[in-house]
């Protein structure tokens, strides 16, 4: 399966429309995060590509994880439901649903701005340097799984 650029802002603009259908209240079809939970879980990604290094694994385990989880995470396969998610990715107390849907806002078309150019060879914080495609699917792949999720 091949997914769109995240890169073209047709794209990030769908996104950004799923986002905004979003409210508080809207329930998941599956897992166990409510909206602003999801939303939070969904900016992490962004927040370690935009600065947050905090607990960034060492280089052995990102040479581990490149050869384990990087195929499933960048690659054509779409995410299963139920799948297991990295510790840091873990959201379990409430979210200010409002300022985490502006934050993702913000992240998307912060990647738009950017471009494609700027991510190509990009350090990963987990797997090491990436291609733009493979950001662009990083990214929209994971938004894409969690806006299905909740049925939007």
């Amino acid at each position: 399966m091949s997914y769109p650029s995240i890169f073209e802002p047709t794209v990030t603009e769908q996104l950004v429309e799923r986002v905004n259908r979003l409210c508080p209240e809207t329930q998941p079809e599956w897992g166990k995060m409510n909206a602003g939970q999801m939303l939070a879980h969904c900016n992490v990604v962004y927040n370690q590509t935009f600065g947050d290094q905090s607990g960034r694994p060492n280089r052995l385990v990102r040479w581990i994880m490149a050869k384990l989880l990087k195929p499933t995470v960048v690659g054509p396969k779409p995410y299963t439901k139920n799948m297991r998610t990295a510790p840091a990715f873990l959201i379990t107390d409430e979210r200010d649903f409002a300022r985490e849907q502006a934050s993702l806002i913000g992240h998307l078309r912060e990647v738009v701005n950017q471009g494609a150019g700027k991510f190509e060879g990009r350090q990963s914080f987990s797997f090491g340097p990436l291609t733009a495609e493979e950001w662009s699917v990083l990214f929209y792949k994971h938004l894409d799984h969690h806006l299905r999720q909740f049925g939007v």
